[in-house]
């Protein structure tokens, strides 16, 4: 008889794996730490905010498989909620972002709960429709401002001590608040609800077989996805105290999409690389007007055939190490 020799590859454990992706983390988290030292603060508050954006965007389309055309209705209405409770209400900056968080998961139940029956491009239809739906609202709502939006938000004091009109404050207060927001999705997915998303998404008959409700799942996640993508909404509008229809129109959709792809589908630390991509490229080539999109749109279409599954995504192929 033939001997079976043992094979000489290492045997890798749950807990080797999450070292090796808290590594990454941490140097992401310090790098952004140390970054007002060298870097325009407002312009590095922008890039968390839409990287946490595109973090919430990423846990739908790349653990569950859900492609919205729509999220920046969350987005957006987050903003407009947490910009008027602020400015009209009075309220201080970490309520007037939960509030507009709030608002987004709410929205997202009913979104989700209409958009969830259908798959493919019938979902992605779906969320445009009433993506689009939500913008005419946002245009003609009397409390919106219309075209100018709401404008001059104050920031207030967080937890009435720390003024946020201090630059330095405000942008250590948008790091923890991307850090909370980040580490709760890594958490999501690694979750055995994280666990079974990745099943429905690779094989939902299956998922079905053993007892799953595909459905349910699916609309715990489009939640999910929603309220994260209203905090980085609300948190977006006391930064830049404004709220306004560019918030919640398709351009922000495909913008959070490109951001997702660029960076790398299915990966944790991918969506905040190319939400920093994106918001860098409209930083430096903003005198070039309109001609912004036709260059973002080249630099997508070389960067989808040089590296299919996105900057992170062959970088981790390349370390053959999750990222």
């Amino acid at each position: 008889m033939n001997e079976v020799k043992p094979t000489a590859e290492p045997i890798v454990t749950v807990r080797e794996v999450n070292w090796r992706q808290a590594i990454p983390i941490a140097i992401m988290v310090g790098a952004f730490a140390l970054a007002p030292l060298f870097v325009y603060p407002l312009f590095l508050m922008k890039a968390l905010c839409f990287g946490l954006f595109a973090c919430a965007f990423n846990l739908l389309i790349g653990y569950v498989g859900l492609l919205s055309f729509g999220h920046a209705m969350f987005f957006g209405c987050a903003a407009y909620a947490a910009a008027h409770t602020a400015k009209i209400y009075g309220f201080p900056p970490e309520l007037a972002i939960l509030t507009g968080t709030a608002v987004a998961a709410v929205l997202g139940a009913v979104v989700g709960a209409l958009a969830i029956r259908r798959q493919g491009i019938y979902f992605a239809m779906i969320t445009l429709a009433l993506a689009q739906m939500v913008y005419f609202f946002c245009l003609r709502a009397p409390f919106t401002g219309g075209e100018d939006g709401i404008q001059a938000v104050p920031r207030g004091k967080l937890f009435f001590f720390l003024d946020l009109n201090n630059t330095t404050s405000l942008y250590y207060c948008v790091l923890g608040i991307f850090t909370a927001g980040f580490l709760l999705i890594r958490r999501i997915v690694h979750s055995p609800f994280g666990k079974v998303l990745k099943a429905i998404r690779e094989n939902e008959p299956r998922a079905v077989s053993l007892g799953y409700k595909p459905n349910q799942y699916k609309l715990i996640a489009f939640i999910l996805s929603a309220a994260l993508s209203g905090l980085a909404g609300g948190t977006k509008a006391i930064v830049f105290q404004l709220a306004s229809l560019t918030d919640v129109h398709w351009n922000t959709s495909g913008e959070v999409i490109l951001m997702t792809l660029l960076g790398g589908l299915g990966t944790i630390i991918g969506p905040v690389v190319g939400a920093l991509m994106v918001t860098t490229l409209e930083h430096y080539l903003a005198q070039l007007g309109a001609w912004v999109t036709v260059v973002e749109g080249a630099i997508f279409v070389i960067c989808v055939m040089s590296f299919r599954r996105g900057v992170i995504g062959e970088l981790s192929r390349l370390l053959k190490r999750p990222l």
